[in-house]
C-alpha cells in the first residue's frame, strides 16, 4: 500500500449504496455494485460486505458520499436509519484515512471529470469559463452543490443543505398544491416535492384539489404511468415537478452566479424521459423577471452518467486535505 492505495470508494443514498474499488492512481474505478441501504444494519456492514464479497484486501483510504449533512464526528441520515462515528467506522474498517463528505459534494468533484456523454444538454446557453457552476439533484431526497473557481486554478466544492430551502409557488395552480402541503407538513421545502416522496406528494394533493381519492402509489408508480400516459394526474404531477424543478435551479443559478452552468443530477430525472419537461424546466428556470436575460444565456445538463459520485468521492481525497 503507498500513497492511500488501495481505496474503497462509496456513494451513499437514501435508498442505495453504491461501492468501488480503485487500486492506484492510474486505475479506473472497477467492481462497482449497488446495493439497497435496507440490505443492511449499518454503513459498516454495508462497506464489510462489500469488501468480503469483492475479495478485496483491506484498503489503505476510504471515501464516501453521504445523503446527510457532515458537520462533526457524528453523522445521521436525513432519509434513512444509518447512524455512525467517522472514527469508530475508520478504526473498525482499518483503514488510515477515512473520509467522509455530503454525497452532492462528491457529485460536484466529478463534474470536471464528466465528458460529452455523460450529460445531455437541456435547452440553450453557453457556460463561461472559470465561473460558478450549480448543481442540483432529486433523488430519494434533493441534492444541492456546486463549485466555485479559486486562485490558482483550483476549484472547491460546496457542501450546504439547499434542498431544505423554502418551496416557492409561480401561479395559482402551484400556489394552491403548496397550500396543502403546508396543512401537511408545516414547511414545504423544495425537497417535499422535489425527490421521489415528491412526486407523490404532488400526485396526492392534485387529486384533493379535484375531489378524487388517491391510490396508494409509489414514486416508480407515477413515473410508470406519467411515463406511459396512463394517468393523467401522475402526468400533471410530473408537469409541476419539472416546473418546480426549473424554479429552483433558477433560483441555485442566480444566488451562485453560475455562469458556468448548472447540472442536474440524481436517478429521478434520467428515468423520466421524455416525460420530464424540458421546454417548462427551461421557460420557469428563464422565468425570473427582469433577471430573465442573465438565466437565458446560462446552459443546464442531466447527468446520465452512471456512478459519477463514485468519481467525485476519489477526487475528494487528492484535493481535500486530510
Amino acid at each position: 500500500m503507498s500513497e492511500g492505495y488501495p481505496r474503497l470508494l462509496g456513494d451513499i443514498g437514501g435508498t442505495n449504496a453504491r461501492w468501488a474499488w480503485q487500486a492506484d492512481r492510474t486505475a479506473p474505478l472497477q467492481d462497482i455494485v449497488v446495493r439497497p441501504c435496507a440490505a443492511h444494519a449499518t454503513l459498516y456492514e454495508s462497506a464489510a460486505d462489500y469488501l468480503s464479497a469483492s475479495g478485496h484486501a483491506r484498503p489503505a483510504w476510504a471515501s464516501i458520499g453521504i445523503a446527510t449533512p457532515v458537520t462533526g464526528d457524528e453523522v445521521r441520515m436525513t432519509n434513512q436509519r444509518w447512524a455512525f462515528s467517522i472514527t469508530e467506522l475508520q478504526r473498525a474498517l482499518g483503514l488510515d484515512r477515512l473520509l467522509v463528505i455530503n454525497d452532492f459534494t462528491a457529485l460536484a468533484m466529478s463534474l470536471a471529470a464528466l465528458g460529452p456523454d455523460d450529460v445531455r444538454k437541456v435547452g440553450a446557453g453557453q457556460a463561461v469559463a472559470d465561473s460558478p457552476v450549480g448543481l442540483l439533484g432529486p433523488g430519494t431526497g434533493l441534492g444541492v452543490s456546486g463549485m466555485l473557481p479559486a486562485p490558482g486554478g483550483r476549484w472547491v466544492a460546496l457542501s450546504g443543505e439547499g434542498g431544505h430551502v423554502t418551496l416557492a409557488a409561480t401561479d395559482d395552480r402551484e400556489a394552491a398544491i403548496l397550500a396543502l402541503l403546508r396543512r401537511r407538513f408545516g414547511h414545504v421545502s423544495a425537497e417535499r416535492v422535489l425527490s421521489g416522496s415528491g412526486l407523490v406528494n404532488l400526485y396526492k394533493a392534485l387529486c384533493v384539489l379535484e375531489g378524487a381519492m388517491p391510490g396508494e402509489l409509489r414514486p416508480e408508480d407515477v413515473t410508470t404511468a406519467a411515463v406511459d400516459g396512463t394517468d393523467p394526474r401522475c402526468t400533471e404531477a410530473v408537469r409541476l415537478f419539472s416546473a418546480f424543478l426549473g424554479n429552483v435551479a433558477g433560483n441555485l443559478a442566480l444566488t451562485l452566479g453560475a455562469r458556468g452552468g448548472v447540472y442536474i443530477g440524481g436517478g429521478i430525472v434520467p428515468l423520466l424521459g421524455a416525460a420530464f419537461d424540458q421546454g417548462l424546466f427551461r421557460l420557469r428556470f428563464e422565468q425570473k423577471g427582469r433577471f430573465a436575460a442573465y438565466l437565458q444565456v446560462i446552459p443546464t445538463w442531466s447527468i446520465i452518467a452512471g456512478t459519477p459520485a463514485l468519481i467525485g468521492a476519489a477526487r475528494a481525497l487528492d484535493l481535500m486535505p486530510a
